[in-house]
């Protein structure tokens, strides 16, 4: 993660991006490292909220292009687990996609949506606040602990 931060920005949109993708990455050390260390918090804030949008967006298209086989392929579950997932989540809503912020459930989530063919512009903008809230509340408590 040392890489990405020394990038600035870039590399914050690249952690962002990569962190909500199916890889087992995570932005927060790098944007907390970024504001701490004094960049703009506006300028963080939005760069970590679009890296990380695209990215959940990445996953939403991967479902929305991705059959029932490679769903359960890339998402490790069997077919019965992911008919009952079909069954029992009203993901019929693109306000679910605000959830995608979440760590573990956030990615297969928005895999999920685009495989229920949710509303492309509706889940953007639910992932979109999603995204810039947790951001946010980061911000603000890195703020708070190292002024």
């Amino acid at each position: 993660m040392e890489i990405f931060g020394a990038w600035g920005l870039a590399g914050l949109f690249l952690a962002a991006f990569l962190a909500s993708t199916i890889l087992p990455l995570g932005s927060e050390p790098v944007f907390a490292a970024l504001i701490a260390g004094g960049a703009d918090f506006w300028a963080c804030v939005t760069v970590a909220t679009l890296g990380n949008t695209l990215g959940g967006m990445t996953c939403y298209g991967l479902g929305y292009a991705g059959s029932s086989e490679r769903i359960e392929k890339w998402l490790k579950i069997s077919p019965q687990r992911l008919a009952r997932l079909h069954q029992r989540l009203p993901l019929r809503h693109p306000a679910w996609a605000f959830l995608s912020f979440l760590p573990v459930i956030g990615d297969p989530l928005a895999v999920l949506l685009g495989w229920q063919k949710i509303p492309f512009k509706a889940t953007i903008l639910w992932m979109t606040a999603g995204k810039l809230s947790r951001y946010l509340l980061l911000a603000a408590g890195v703020k708070q602990l190292f002024g």
